[in-house]
């Protein structure tokens, strides 16, 4: 059981615009998201006093708060692996606040990974030194596994070799992201839903993704503030109440290639995930209303289902049949759109959208939420969330 359960919140939330090429730096586009989550929160940026970050963060604690105004810093973190540290980010800070290393605690993601670096490029020309982590790419970067959707595309294959499951299953992802994301004025893809036909017609990236089974490359800034759910109560707002948040890596961890395990269709680190959030919430599949669910690509999100006991092992394209991920149905996931319709910030997003609904401010609002599970990147060390309404 996590001693901070149910004991810290998310008081305030911004973001920046999200576009394909923002004009200005990532830098400018923190400040803006962080100045947007206090000013949610009704709080001073003074006030601030810690940072969660992630190691692939570029805008440095120091450099933001200085901008902000920020007098100084008693707590600061990063976390590594990329996607899957964007839950992790909130379980550094809800740990900072309840142990009292800090009083309110930012969490940002700003870049240009789109008009600066084609974030999915991969790894061509890099990880060339005798370190471990550049050489753990060795044992694939010579076959040809070389971005991140190659890396998908083998544990796809193998998931639809040994259950079944079909492009037409993945693409039923991206087709109910896209369906929120037109209804989503913020949604980089607002007003433009596809069809599974589309899905089907877009052109291969990484046999068996299409391109439509890939997130976006964006350019944009994401903020969240976090505090202690006594603090949080003096708002004024009803606290968004972080129930449960955990880290996970599972034996034999690689970074999205973990191939060498004796079945590969599985995120066992999820799995790790799950459990601790199920006990340290006291809560089960039964009792979420709405998931956001990372997809980076869309194969990758049908064994999250499996790993957190929404369906058994291999019914996930079952489970995600005839609607039941959109609106109306069983679980509505990435109400938002998701990394494949609003905008890929490494997830950090998707945290904001799990806040919206359970304020009860989202576009497209789930009725009667209580409890939202929230994951972060598949297939990499990874971390999630519960976020709650106070009981």
């Amino acid at each position: 059981m996590l001693t901070y359960a149910r004991r810290t919140a998310i008081v305030g939330i911004g973001a920046t615009e999200f576009s394909k090429d923002s004009g200005r730096t990532p830098m400018s586009m923190a400040v803006e998201a962080c100045l947007a989550a206090c000013a949610d929160a009704g709080v001073e940026p003074s006030a601030v006093n810690g940072m969660a970050l992630y190691s692939m963060e570029k805008n440095y604690e120091i450099e933001v708060a200085r901008n902000l105004g920020i007098p100084e810093l008693t707590f600061f973190s990063m976390v590594n692996h990329g996607g899957g540290g964007a839950c992790s980010t909130v379980s550094m800070a809800s740990m900072a606040v309840h142990t009292g290393a800090a009083d309110y605690v930012l969490v940002y993601r700003a870049f240009n990974e789109r008009s600066w670096r084609r974030f999915g490029s991969g790894v061509q020309g890099q990880h060339e030194s005798a370190e471990a982590n550049d050489i753990s790419f060795s044992w694939s970067s010579p076959f040809g596994l070389l971005t991140p959707a190659q890396w998908a595309g083998m544990f796809a294959t193998r998931y639809m070799h040994q259950y079944g499951a079909t492009s037409e299953d993945f693409g039923r992802i991206a087709v109910a992201d896209r369906r929120h994301a037109a209804t989503n004025p913020a949604a980089f893809f607002f007003g433009k839903p596809i069809t599974l036909e589309d899905h089907q017609d877009s052109r291969i990236i990484s046999d068996p993704l299409r391109l439509l089974d890939c997130c976006q490359e964006s350019d944009g800034g994401q903020a969240l503030l976090i505090t202690t759910l006594d603090r949080a109560r003096e708002s004024g707002r009803p606290p968004v109440v972080v129930a449960a948040a955990a880290q996970g890596v599972a034996e034999d961890q690689w970074m999205m290639r973990s191939y060498y395990r004796d079945d590969i269709t599985g995120l066992p680190e999820m799995g790790v995930v799950a459990r601790q959030l199920w006990e340290s919430a006291e809560l089960g599949p039964a009792d979420i209303q709405t998931a956001v669910l990372y997809d980076h690509f869309s194969p990758l999100v049908l064994p999250q289902f499996e790993e957190f006991g929404f369906c058994a092992r291999g019914e996930a394209r079952d489970f995600i049949a005839d609607g039941n991920i959109e609106m109306g149905g069983d679980l509505p996931i990435n109400t938002h759109g998701g990394q494949l319709g609003e905008a890929y910030i490494h997830g950090l997003n998707g945290i904001a959208e799990a806040v919206r609904q359970v304020r009860g401010t989202s576009v497209n609002q789930v009725e009667a939420v209580t409890n939202v599970l929230v994951t972060a990147g598949a297939g990499v060390p990874t971390s999630g969330l519960v976020l709650s309404t106070e009981s």
